[in-house]
This record gives structure tokens, sequence and C-alpha cells, in this order.
């Protein structure tokens, strides 16, 4: 499948060597087909990585894919070039007479804030409240899945003792719904968080189903019965070597965090992680473009 990349955004070479089928806009525009629209609201800080991440994922599937970057135009980002944010990035008052097919909302590393005390969340709840009638489906990630969960289902998020951070075994609880189509009964996926959503609070929430949990790490995945909203509430997107890059970061930060669990062989830093999470990610990922998205979206939007 190609997914349809700019010609000068960054994530283009990095896929093409890692032979990823991405599509230059010059070529994309000479098929006749209706293209999936997504529109990926950018939440953290090392947007360059993020994409990269992102559009791997959202290249496994048949079906051609345009995408749209979104960020917060109430917020100045302090890690990416302000050249790259004006080329490649849209705010939401560019964007919102659009109607897309799927939205993807990222994690941002601002758990322990309040949500009402986040800088943009004011703007956040306006897309989130935008998507329920301009978006086929919305997936949210990690700090995206707990703003979401408290926003749509009142759901709170509870602060951990420490930081969650490492690979952890996840448990299918209902096999039969189709973003879990394929799966294997185990699956292993990364978390790196402060803070967590209650097993107890979304099973009691109307309209939610939990999809996947982990003895170790809880919540992983869960989704309105409607399948408008997904809550990923780890990092499938993560490359074998973020943990440790985030790792490193916050010691260097003189933060007080734990190695990565079930990350480093025999817990050696020195030793390169297995890349462990790779087909759960492209599966699910493909899932829910193709059940959620591509099966559900209009031919034309009205």
């Amino acid at each position: 499948m190609p997914i349809n990349i700019p010609n000068t955004l960054p994530a283009k070479d990095i896929l093409r060597k890692e032979n990823i089928f991405v599509m230059e806009e010059s070529r994309a525009v000479t098929q006749d087909i209706r293209p999936l629209n997504i529109v990926i609201l950018n939440l953290m800080p090392e947007k360059i990585k993020t994409e990269t991440q992102l559009l791997r994922l959202l290249s496994n599937n048949p079906i051609q894919i345009n995408f749209t970057l979104l960020r917060p135009g109430t917020h100045q980002s302090k890690t990416t070039s302000q050249a790259h944010l004006e080329q490649f990035y849209h705010t939401f008052s560019d964007i919102k007479q659009n109607k897309y097919d799927g939205m993807i909302i990222t994690g941002a590393p601002i758990e322990r804030l309040a949500f009402e005390e986040v800088t943009y969340w004011e703007e956040l709840t306006e897309i989130m409240s935008w998507g329920l009638d301009h978006v086929t489906s919305t997936l949210h990630i990690c700090w995206g899945a707990q703003a979401g969960m408290y926003y749509h289902y009142g759901i709170p998020k509870v602060e951990r003792k420490q930081k969650l951070s490492g690979v952890f075994e996840h448990r299918v609880l209902k096999p039969t719904v189709e973003l879990l189509r394929g799966f294997d009964d185990t699956f292993t996926a990364p978390h790196s968080r402060f803070t967590e959503n209650l097993r107890e609070d979304i099973e009691q929430a109307e309209g939610l189903d939990l999809l996947a949990q982990s003895d170790e790490a809880g919540v992983y995945l869960a989704a309105s019965q409607d399948g408008k909203h997904i809550f990923l509430t780890g990092h499938p997107e993560y490359d074998c070597l973020t943990l440790h890059n985030e790792y490193v970061r916050d010691i260097k930060k003189g933060d007080n965090v734990q190695m990565p669990v079930h990350y480093y062989p025999d817990d050696d830093v020195n030793q390169k992680p297995a890349y462990t999470w790779r087909a759960h990610s492209h599966l699910l990922f493909m899932n829910w473009l193709n059940y959620y998205v591509y099966q559900q979206t209009p031919f034309h939007w009205r």
C-alpha cells in the first residue's frame, strides 16, 4: 500500500531505506482511486520522530492514504523547528471545515498535569468534539487516550508511584472484536507513562469495551462499541530504541526512574533490545484502518 508523503518530508527517506512502500505526491495524483484522508494531531515534542513512526504503521494496508499533520495553534513547540512546522503542519482553524476518514491523537509528556491545566486543553476538546461529526474513527494514543476517555466518558487518570516503562505482555479479552482480528492470545507492547486508567472505571462506562489488558501494565486497549473511538494506552508505534532514548534522557535530567523492564537483554543497557512488538503494531493499525475506517467511511462525505 502506498502512503502519500510530501517529497521533502524527512520521514520519506527514512522509510524508503526500511523498504516501506511510500509514494511521492507527484505519482499519487496520477492514480484514479479514492484515498483515505487521515489527520494526525501530533502532540509529541519530537515531531519528526513521531511522524516517521506513525507513517511507518499507516503504510501497512492496501489503500492509498493522504495525511494531514496538525498541531495545537495555542502551543509553541520548543523541540521542532519553526520552518518544519510552517512547511508541513496545519492548525485547527485551517482544517476544521474538512471531513476526514480517520484521526490519530498522539500522546504528550504532560501526564502529571491535570487536563484543565494543559495550555491547549480547550483547543483539544474543541477538536475532539469536532471529530464526532467530521471523522469516521479516531485512534487515541497514550496521553491522548487518557484525554479522550476523560473527555468522552468522564474517566479519570490516576498517577502511579513510579513511571511505567518497558515492554509488557498483554492478554486479548475480546477475541471476536474486529480490531483484534488475527491477534495471538498474548502479545507484547511498550508502555511509557506516569499515569494510568483503571480497569473498573472503563468497565463501568456505558458503551465502552475493554479489549486488552496486562497483568503488570494494566489497561492497554479499549474501544467505543460504535467504533468511533479507539483508546490505546501504550506506544506500539515506538521504534526499537525509543524506550532506551527516553531512559537515557531521564537519567541525564536527574529523574528517579527505573530501567525499562523486560526490555534490555539481561537488564544490560549496553545490549540492544529485541524488537518484539513490530508485528502486533502493524496488525493493530491495519485492522483499525480497514474495519473502523475504510469499511465504515462514506465514499462521499456530506
